[in-house]
Parts: structure tokens; sequence; C-alpha cells
């Protein structure tokens, strides 16, 4: 069952179960995967991983901004919500396998201080895209040309 599916099946259960929050974040992500097959045509797996990481990382956004505003109610649901997405998601690597990785790429592109940031970032990100989330990739880039 393709990802698609599996969200159109979960939507329906949710809905069913009278789950509001689960149900409501899922057709939110069926919109956003609808639209981008409609501009796109037909999307590989990682386009649709791709489209759900984007809303997580919306939803991080906002937790962030409501615990600024102290409104842990709205915190707490996108939370919640953002839970549900990531059952959806492949596992992303570890900060010791980022750091084996950013260690090779900045090797192969002969990095030697920060100015050469943009080089390897773009290197790693290629190798880590979809694997990693990129504010690790970046903490451990820096780490790493500063020292």
């Amino acid at each position: 069952m393709s990802l698609v599916e599996q969200i159109k099946k979960d939507t329906f259960v949710a809905i069913k179960a009278k789950d509001q929050d689960k149900a409501g974040i899922l057709q939110i992500v069926a919109a956003d995967l609808k639209n981008a097959e409609i501009e796109k045509g037909e999307l590989s797996e990682e386009q649709e991983i791709e489209i759900i990481r984007g809303q997580v990382k919306k939803l991080k956004d906002s937790i962030e901004q409501f615990k600024k505003g102290d409104r842990e109610d709205l915190a707490q649901r996108d939370a919640a919500q953002m839970k549900v997405l990531e059952k959806y998601l492949p596992k992303l690597m570890g900060e010791d396998e980022v750091e084996k990785v950013v260690s090779e790429v900045i090797d192969s592109v002969g990095a030697t201080s920060m100015s050469d940031m943009g080089r390897v970032m773009g290197a790693a990100m290629g190798k880590l895209k979809g694997k990693a989330d990129g504010s690790l990739v970046k903490a451990i880039v820096e780490r790493q040309l500063k020292s």
C-alpha cells in the first residue's frame, strides 16, 4: 500500500473514530499530496515523504511560537499532530551517522575553514537529503569546520 493510500485509509478510520485532531492533520497532508500530484504529476515516494516532512517542519515552528506566546494547549495539540505524521516518515539518521558522512564530505571537497561551508552543506545535503534533519547537518558542519 502506498503512502497516499495509507494516509487516506487512516484518515477514514480517524473520522469514524471521531478523532478530530488526527483526522484534521491527515486531511491537510492528503490535500498537500493531492495538490503536488496535480502540479507535478505522479509523485515518487521520496517526494511524498518530502511533503510530509514539510508539514512536520511547519508544526515544529508553530509549537515554538505557541510556547513563546504561552499557549501550551495549542503547542500540545500540534505536538500530537506531529507525532501522527512522524509515523509515516522513515527514521532519520542519528548524530553519529551524520558526523561520519559530514567528515567524508569535508575530506572529499577539501574543506578547511568556514568559508567552505556552502560547498560542504551542498554536498552533504545531496547525500543526506531525506535521511537527516537539515539543522542537525548544519550544526555538525559548523562544528567540524571550526575545529
